[in-house]
């Protein structure tokens, strides 16, 4: 019953911000955008590229291919303390016309001590500096997968600092792209089956990349995969 409550919800929130993006209304305009992705190893190196280059070639297919770029601007083991402190570098310097932002993983590691109210209060901030920087920049935050094994182990009280996101979402009205049900929906057929997209228990590979994570955001964008 729980699970199914946070999935309508996450789904009506989802919904909310659905086709509100400038960023796809500039590139309508065949303005040229850059995106920052900013976060942790989720949406960083290898991982970040296995994403957000399914989506870049979408929207390259859709509005040509010099009008988008993007930049991974996160770090591997990092959280929103470290994403606060590097912001400025990080993600304001590279003058962005849209942010992903996700620290919730690392943020519920329980040896980095950051509570839920701490990690709010980090996510707002971000979200903030952005629209100062510009309020016309898009923001998207993103709710991650699950961990299995060990690395949940680490990470108890993850749901937390996930509910969280969706609240900031709702109540600074950014923009949610939510993959936890995609991901549990996956789980639910068992654990060797999610080790196909999540071989480590924590880390999506490149099968979970392009065939998970790529998929949601460009449905939220309305820019679904176009079948071969």
């Amino acid at each position: 019953m729980m699970k199914l409550i946070v999935t309508i919800c996450s789904m009506l929130i989802s919904l909310s911000a659905f086709c509100q993006s400038r960023m796809i209304e500039q590139l309508k305009k065949g303005k040229p955008q850059h995106i920052v992705v900013y976060g942790t190893s989720l949406s960083s190196g290898g991982n970040g590229r296995a994403w957000m280059d399914v989506v870049k070639a979408r929207i390259a297919e859709e509005y040509g291919d010099n009008l988008v770029h993007y930049t991974l601007a996160g770090k591997g083991g990092m959280w929103s303390v470290w994403g606060v402190k590097n912001f400025e570098d990080s993600v304001i310097a590279k003058k962005p016309d849209a942010v992903f932002i996700e620290f919730g993983m690392n943020d519920a590691f329980q040896e980095y001590g950051t509570s839920v109210a701490l990690a709010k209060l980090n996510l707002e901030y971000m979200i903030d500096r952005v629209r100062l920087y510009n309020d016309s920049c898009d923001i998207f935050i993103q709710v991650m997968n699950m961990p299995i094994g060990k690395s949940a182990t680490f990470r108890p009280h993850l749901p937390d600092y996930y509910a969280m996101y969706r609240e900031v979402a709702r109540d600074k009205d950014v923009m949610l792209i939510d993959h936890y049900a995609n991901w549990q929906i996956i789980l639910d057929q068992g654990e060797e089956t999610f080790r196909q997209y999540v071989p480590d228990g924590l880390h999506p590979n490149k099968k979970g990349g392009e065939e998970v994570i790529a998929p949601k955001i460009l449905e939220f964008l309305n820019l679904n995969v176009k079948d071969k």
